[in-house]
């Protein structure tokens, strides 16, 4: 149509919570499947689900181009996510270990390499760019501490215990560093705006990933460490119970899959627990714990085939508009500075503006 814009279409590096999420659920059946006395078919067939997904999304997202990946490394309500894509290959690389132990091995120290690489480079970046708090969100813990925490499983699961205990340490300073910072923001910070409201479901991931991390390394140690995480992973779920009138007002969107690998990680984190102190009706908990997150993440999965089939899933793009080069100007904006005798003088400050 004459005089309307193009409008394109393009994969944001948010679905690479899909895989993600898929992969997750996978972890839970594996975890069950000892209690529950099966066999690890239903957890591969999931795991090939998620690697096909994750192949999807790594096409359509690639589509996008290196400089648009560069663009959305830079973007602070972004950034978090684009790690995930190689952050989910390490999960899906440490249930080779019983198929090929050294192929699976080379793929987690390589997505492990790049996973702490990118968030090595996206934490200088969040430095020198003088970040606003108000832009983050808890898509944060996603580079270093999910990052971090994950790699450490795939890295035990693989048999390399060195980069596992380096992984966690990681994994667990990040969140020490980054966690504070995140609830001062939600706490005393304006909400988060709605597409990024299901990021509050990435708080109770910390506790329960680190718990399923550190039982991988202790070979399921109960001590002191293992129920401090446990005991911080039972606060946060009840902090995700309080947010349910928050998401229950919420539309459908894609950001939904921030809810199940976070979700997915409790069901893990407690089926390890069940089968660790085995009480009475373990094989029964454990199965309403896999049935709720099977059917959890396959009402997502389903409202997301429907959004796609209906044309909205993928939001549209509007290209950006190109904008004017910056040129250099003295507005009337006075600076100080200081002389000897403690005198202050005003000065011009030279500012940027778009050249008309």
């Amino acid at each position: 149509m004459s005089g309307s814009k193009t409008t394109w279409r393009r994969v944001p590096p948010s679905l690479f919570g899909v895989p993600f999420g898929v992969a997750g659920l996978s972890e839970v059946w594996r975890a069950a499947a000892p209690v529950l006395g099966i066999s690890l078919v239903i957890s591969n067939a999931v795991c090939i689900a998620s690697a096909l997904l994750w192949g999807a999304v790594v096409a359509g997202y690639a589509a996008s181009g290196p400089r648009q990946i560069m663009a959305d490394l830079r973007d602070p309500m972004l950034a978090p996510f684009v790690p995930l894509a190689t952050i989910t290959p390490m999960i899906l690389a440490a249930g080779l270990t019983s198929y090929a132990l050294s192929a699976a091995r080379l793929l987690v120290v390589g997505f492990v390499v790049i996973t702490i690489s990118v968030g090595g480079w996206l934490t200088g970046q969040w430095i020198v760019e003088h970040l606003d708090e108000g832009a983050v969100h808890p898509g944060y813990f996603l580079p270093t501490v999910a990052g971090g925490l994950i790699g450490a499983f795939a890295a035990d699961q693989v048999h390399l215990h060195a980069l596992a205990y380096a992984c966690f340490g990681v994994g667990m300073l990040c969140w020490a560093l980054l966690g504070s910072q995140l609830l001062h923001r939600l706490f005393f910070h304006t909400a988060l705006p709605a597409p990024l409201v299901p990021t509050l479901a990435i708080e109770v991931a910390p506790p329960v990933v680190a718990g399923i991390a550190y039982n991988a390394l202790s070979g399921g140690a109960t001590n002191i460490f293992a129920y401090a995480l446990a005991g911080y992973g039972v606060l946060m779920v009840m902090v995700q119970i309080r947010f349910i009138p928050v998401y229950a007002r919420l539309r459908f969107s894609p950001g939904f899959w921030a809810f199940t690998f976070s979700f997915a990680a409790v069901g893990t984190d407690s089926v390890e627990w069940i089968a660790i102190e085995r009480p009475a009706g373990a094989a029964v908990y454990t199965g309403l714990i896999v049935a709720v997150l099977s059917v959890f993440i396959f009402a997502i999965a389903a409202r997301s085939v429907v959004a796609v089939r209906r044309g909205q899933f993928f939001p549209p793009s509007i290209p950006p508009t190109p904008q004017p080069p910056l040129v250099a100007r003295s507005d009337l904006i006075p600076a100080v500075r200081f002389g000897a005798a403690g005198s202050r003088t005003h000065i011009p400050t030279t500012t940027l503006e778009r050249k008309p």
